[in-house]
Order: C-alpha cells, then structure tokens, then sequence
C-alpha cells in the first residue's frame, strides 16, 4: 500500500542500484521476477517512515517501566485522549516502541500553504513540527494563526520566499502557524523557533522535542541493536571511531554501567561538541570525545603517558565500533536522493581505510563491529569479504541478538558466512498502513516482529581479532 511514489535516484545512480540488486548470485537464488520485486518492494519502502518510533531509555538514569509510564502520559497528551501502545522489546530491553499511526488518507488539504525543505519534511514525517529554518515559502497572505496545509519540496526546487510553487511537492498534513509570512521572511534575518504546528500529520508520531531529554534518546531500532552486539564490558576501553552524534556512544557507556572509558571520535568539531552534549545531558561520565579524523587515528610513535587523546598506539582497544561514514541510502522516509555516483562510491576506499586503522587498534581477541546504514553490495558484505581476504587475524563472529536478515548475496561470500550477517531490508515485510482498529486487533507479539523489520535499511557485521600465535 503505497502512499508516496517511489524513492527517486539521479539516472546513474539509479544503474548502478538496478545492477546491484540484479547480480547474477541473487538472480540465481531468488529468480529475475523474484529478485526484483524485491527491489521495487524495497524503493517503494524508502519513501516511507518506519512504521514504530524507537526510543531508547537511558537505563543509567531510570527504569524501563518508570519512563514507560511517563512516556505513555506524554503520548495520551500529545494525542489528545487517542490510545497507542507503547511496546517492551523482548531482545532490546532498553527500548520502547511507539507505533507510527497512517497514512492517514481522509485530511481535507487547505487553500493556504506552506512549502518546507525535503529534511525538514522528513522529520515531520517521522513526528516532528516545522521550525522556521525548515520553511521554503508560504502562501501570500498567511498569517499567525491560520490553517495551513505543509507540503515537503522533494527536489529542492522551490526558491526561498516564494508565493506558490507548482513543482513536485508531497502533502505531509496540516498545522496552525504560529508567525505570519512576513515575520518568517523578515529582512534581518531568518526567525529561529517553531513555525507551524502540526495538528494532523499524515503521519502521527509523537514529538520528542524536550521530551524527557535525560531519559530517552531517539534512535532507529538497528542502530540500538549495533551497541548490543559489541557487548562492552564494565571496565573495558572502547573506541567509537565515527560517534557523531553521539547515540551509539552514549548507549555503549549505559551499556558499561559508566565504568571503563569510551572514547568517541569524529572529524567535524561541531558533531564534537554534540557528542560532549549528549553524554552530559544523559549524565555519562566514562565518555571522553575528540575531534580527529579516524583514519590517522594509529600512532606510529611512542606517546607521552599522560596523552589520552589520539593517536594511539597498536592494539590499544577492547572493543571497536566502526559505524562508517557512508552513502546513507538506509535511511528512511527518503523520497529523492540527491548524491550522485561518484559520491555513492568514494565511501568504499574511505571505509577500508577506516577499517585498516580499526584492526590495528583492536587488541588481540577484540571484538570489532563494523556498520553502516545502507543498502549497496559495495559497502557492506563487499567489505566483509574484503576484510576476511586482507585480514587473516579476522574471524566473522556470531551477533547477539540477531534480529535482522541474513546478508545479501553478490560478493561471493558462502551462504554460513551471510548467516552471521545482520541485513535489516524494509522490504522483508509489506508496506501497510496502521490505524487505530487494526492497532488495537493485533497482537503485540506480531507488533514486535513488524517493528523489527519495518525499519530503516542497514547492515551489521561483527569480527574477532585472533591471537596472534
């Protein structure tokens, strides 16, 4: 049941995804037909939210039950008496699960609009109102105040100010705006703050924003599950080589009970500085962040004793997490990616120098986990099969939990080796709306097993560092 047409790719990037998900290994698995309705399946799935918000407890600070309750008196508030569960995950026990309720096709669209950009029409999709930088144009005359229907600019089309826009635009639901046109465009300046409230989202999601901010961290569901894999131990040294924004960061310290040291790094201070934020507001102790470009992260020199920033020294880490920068095509709702070929394939070279650092970090008998939040061949099981190839001191080792698919086929990996693979592909399941009389008439069990595969695309893969002999 598709609401949004499908996800739109630049013509070369478009070839390059058809050839990937019609290799030769998968066409002979699954068969043409098969393989590629998957494919279609997946493009229509990318367009779309996930259908649960994650939110992860910060167990550090509070119980599970404790915020559950809070959370289900803000969402009984926010959805004005409307009940919708929030969920326990059985494997994940760190986190709830909020049912995403829509589309929602019966929205009567008003005369007065508003244009927003394509990432803040993203955000609205997934629960969030309009803040002012978000907005694009609005009609001539709207004021504080009126009805207005929000439409999200997919292509980046409509020009900053503008008084209509008859350009590829998706109806995201309609809101009251809190500032009149002329207060949104004044001349000194963009405005900061809220722009329009969102009252009836084609999506309803709850909005997080200054929701228990020390309690709970908004996180996709395959990103908690990463965390959970590298299993950090109290007392252990932890490096998070690409941390930014800091999610998986702050969950590995809650994971140590704040004993031990997690050290997160990212290239761009700014994401640095978020970091630093986010392990302060969730009250984390054990994280020190630095602003370093990981793949200069091994130091070929003696350091001074007292140094604890990077560089560091070989086999100077427990545990390595290798989130890798990369062409992002996981993440959803997405309905034009903007990235052309080029950009989709400098991230390989850049991921394998990441990871050549990464293993010389690791201590022998380490854990390293490498993800990303993709759905290309090149990025993901490509590099597994890389890894094993250039690193004899690497064992493909079993996750805990395995909620995911298996890899995909197409790098010449055996069918066990993709077994020990997570895959986490939207398509795996229908795309299906969710209102509130099937909501109540479903089971939660069935609820669960659809939010773990009703996500955004991405991809797990965890290694041993052997002792070397």
């Amino acid at each position: 049941m598709s609401f949004f047409p499908k996800i739109i790719f630049q013509c070369e990037v478009e070839e390059y995804l058809t050839k990937v998900f019609r290799n030769n290994e998968l066409i002979t698995a699954l068969g043409t037909q098969e393989a590629e309705n998957k494919y279609q399946s997946l493009l229509s799935h990318l367009s779309h939210p996930p259908g649960f918000t994650t939110v992860r407890v910060n167990t550090h600070l509070a119980s599970v039950k404790h915020v559950k309750k809070l959370l289900l008196e803000e969402i009984q508030k926010q959805f004005k008496g409307v009940c919708v569960p929030v969920l326990e995950h059985p494997k994940l026990q760190d986190i709830l699960l909020i049912p995403v309720i829509g589309p929602r096709r019966d929205l009567k669209k008003h005369a007065s609009e508003v244009i927003v950009g394509a990432q803040c029409g993203y955000a609205v999709l997934r629960g969030a109102h309009v803040y002012v930088p978000g907005i694009v144009s609005t009609s001539r005359f709207m004021k504080a105040g009126d009805l207005v229907s929000v439409y999200s600019d997919i292509e980046g089309k409509c020009k900053r100010g503008a008084k209509e826009f008859d350009g590829v635009k998706i109806f995201l639901g309609n809101g009251i705006s809190e500032l009149s046109r002329s207060e949104i465009f004044s001349s000194s300046g963009p405005l900061k703050g809220l722009g329009i409230r969102m009252i009836e989202p084609v999506y309803l999601s709850p909005s997080f924003d200054n929701v228990l901010p020390s309690h709970l961290f908004l996180q996709n569901l395959p990103s908690v599950v990463v965390s959970h894999i590298l299993n950090p131990q109290p007392g252990e040294k932890i490096l998070d080589m690409c941390a930014a924004p800091g999610g998986k960061t702050t969950h590995l310290a809650t994971l140590m009970h704040d004993q031990g040291e997690v050290i997160a790094m990212d290239k761009i201070a700014n994401k640095v500085k978020k970091i630093k934020q986010n392990a302060e507001l969730l009250r984390l102790n054990c994280i020190k962040a630095f602003c370093y470009d990981g793949t200069k992260a091994l130091s070929v020199e003696k350091r001074e004793d007292k140094q604890e920033g990077p560089p560091f020294l070989p086999e100077s880490f427990d545990r390595i997490l290798l989130d890798a920068p990369c062409s992002g095509m996981g993440q959803r709702p997405n309905m034009a990616y903007s990235s052309t070929l080029k950009e989709v394939t400098s991230y390989q070279p850049l991921q394998r120098k990441l990871f050549t650092v990464a293993v010389k970090l690791l201590k022998p008998g380490g854990v390293l986990v490498y993800s990303t939040c993709t759905i290309t061949l090149s990025e993901n099981e490509e590099q597994v099969a890389w890894a094993l190839k250039t690193f004899p001191c690497l064992q493909l080792h079993p996750q805990e939990p395995h909620i995911g698919g298996e890899g995909m086929k197409g790098a010449g990996l055996s069918l066990d080796q993709l077994k020990l693979l997570q895959r986490f592909d939207p398509s795996a399941v229908t795309l299906q709306g969710m209102d509130i009389n099937s909501l109540q008439d479903s089971r939660q069990d069935d609820l669960i097993a659809l939010a773990n595969k009703d996500c955004i695309g991405f991809f797990i893969a965890k290694f041993i560092k052997l002792n070397s002999k």
